[in-house]
């Protein structure tokens, strides 16, 4: 019966679905993909660009001030900076910034297309590293608060490395840190595009030496429940006590 029904003239034929990434081609018919198809940024960008009438002053940006490597000025850069603000997203799509910090230079620039920075013990919960075992693409943004008041992203794929293997490889990463606060393993990012963020927003700091107390569980030490969250309830608790 199953082979009379599906080898029947008269059923309509079942329509072929149009696969996800031919309709995202329809719908995001970027403006420059014939004119540049390794023009920096994604379709949204510059269809965007199109319709509110900026393509002239992008393109300056992408001409003037994108690279798909590290110059000499950023490597210096990246050399005296003592924090980053790392944004990563699993495979959803679902986002995640964290900050990073540590002395100057903490951010090893390995060469022209290649930077990795030291992830320590933190909390356990690995928020950017399980995203970025989902989805490499990674965005970093340096900023100097103190002096030159500027900004430079840092944009690229990602992967995990632990600390023995990448000292195989690159033997000249630091051996000794900050109150012996020693990585247990390293982001390696490969660097498709750097740029800068102008200075007119950045607000000036000036630091304050601090006693930090690495690697501790102490609650207090670490902020303690600073924002009240610990007596709220959250959805996930109905999902244990439920079996």
């Amino acid at each position: 019966m199953l082979d009379l029904e599906l080898s029947d003239p008269a059923a309509p034929p079942v329509p072929i679905p149009t696969p996800i990434s031919a309709l995202v081609e329809s719908q995001l018919n970027d403006p420059f993909r014939q004119e540049s198809p390794t023009l920096p940024g994604s379709a949204g960008e510059h269809l965007l660009q199109s319709a509110y009438g900026t393509e002239k002053r992008a393109r300056r940006f992408y001409d003037d001030q994108v690279l798909d490597r590290l110059n000499a000025e950023m490597k210096e850069f990246i050399g005296r900076m003592e924090l980053a603000f790392v944004a990563t997203s699993d495979a959803r799509g679902e986002c995640d910034s964290s900050l990073r910090a540590g002395p100057p230079g903490f951010i090893e620039v390995l060469d022209d297309q290649h930077v990795c920075y030291p992830e320590y013990r933190g909390n356990g919960v690995m928020a950017s590293l399980g995203n970025i075992s989902e989805n490499p693409h990674v965005g970093i943004l340096l900023v100097d608060f103190v002096t030159d008041l500027i900004g430079l992203h840092v944009n690229g794929k990602a992967r995990i490395v632990e600390d023995a293997d990448l000292r195989g490889i690159y033997p000249a990463l630091p051996s000794e840190f900050d109150r012996g606060r020693t990585p247990e393993r390293w982001v390696v990012v490969q660097v498709e595009e750097a740029y800068i963020h102008c200075r007119k927003h950045i607000p000036r700091m000036m630091p304050v030496l601090r006693e930090r107390t690495w690697g501790t569980d102490d609650v207090k030490r670490k902020g303690g429940d600073y924002f009240g969250a610990k007596g709220m309830p959250r959805p996930w608790h109905e999902v244990t006590a439920g079996g």
